[in-house]
């Protein structure tokens, strides 16, 4: 009897990818609790429910599976900046307000991914390779369309940044952003970073501030340069 073709991942597909999942998902629980120090493939076998050389057959090593869960989460960022950001056609600065939002109450929520993003979880880790950084882009390219469609996007260029910015837009597929828009994006990125940083850490509950104004002085300072 003849059977009908069949469409979408088989039986052996579908039981990969939700072993790939549960093992990223005990990862994660490891660096929530301990650091990326505490990265264990051997443990994480054991909560899975196998023996740790057969976990290498889902993942080559321990900097294999940090690649991925740093690629997701910058998956999941970009997804979460993108959804605040909604209709080009609103008011910018609510835009830009929301967009902000999202990117503190992401790193909030998911302080041991957001570690991952910006600093080598590991020593002799290549946290600047070529799929992590392609991957950090399509998060990026959301701030650059957002700050793009102010009302205000004029900024001061930054002295001799002008071809490094152009340079750095076409080895990445930005288009239709002016290098002046980039520069001024990536001084917003890295004040937000600052202050994300910061937080996650403790230091503005150490210091007994609130730091809701810093964020929103840095939206006023993009929406309306001086």
């Amino acid at each position: 009897m003849a059977t009908e073709g069949r469409t979408g991942p088989g039986l052996r597909d579908r039981f990969r990818a939700q072993v790939r999942q549960e093992v990223k998902t005990a990862a994660l629980r490891q660096l929530a609790e301990g650091g990326p120090e505490a990265l264990s493939l051997n443990a994480i076998a054991k909560q899975v429910g196998m023996t740790g050389p057969a976990l290498y057959r889902y993942f080559a090593n321990r900097d294999g599976l940090l690649t991925e869960l740093v690629i997701d989460a910058y998956g999941d960022l970009a997804s979460a900046l993108a959804q605040a950001a909604g209709d080009a056609a609103a008011d910018g600065g609510a835009r830009l307000t929301s967009v902000v939002q999202a990117y503190r109450d992401w790193a909030l929520a998911e302080p041991h991914r957001y570690r991952l993003l910006f600093r080598a979880p590991l020593q002799g880790y290549d946290a600047q390779a070529t799929s992590l950084v392609e991957a950090a882009q399509p998060a990026m390219n959301v701030v650059l369309n957002v700050v793009s469609h102010l009302a205000t996007p004029r900024a001061p260029e930054v002295a001799g940044s002008g071809s490094q910015f152009r340079n750095w837009m076409e080895r990445r597929g930005v288009e239709d952003v002016s290098e002046a828009v980039a520069a001024r994006t990536t001084m917003l990125w890295a004040h937000l970073h600052g202050l994300v940083s910061l937080e996650i850490e403790g230091n503005f509950t150490s210091m007994g501030i609130d730091p809701t104004p810093l964020y929103e002085a840095e939206v006023r300072d993009m929406v309306h340069p001086r």
